[in-house]
């Protein structure tokens, strides 16, 4: 199975996202602060997701 580097990234950013605001509307209301720490979370999951590699087609771990 291939999977994108962009839709890993992307489902990772969006999996964050909607982590740090389902935490940020528990009061029912989101600060600046809150927003904030939402908007840094999918930058963050964008940018690491995207980073790491897929591992190759056929490639087995050895420690497995």
């Amino acid at each position: 199975m291939r999977i994108s580097k962009y839709a890993k990234a992307a489902v990772s950013a969006l999996a964050a996202g909607a982590g740090s605001v389902s935490v940020a509307v528990a009061d029912d209301t989101i600060t600046a602060a809150e927003g904030w720490a939402a908007g840094l979370a999918v930058l963050a999951a964008l940018g690491f997701t995207w980073a790491v590699p897929n591992r190759q087609d056929g490639t087995i771990p050895r420690d497995l």
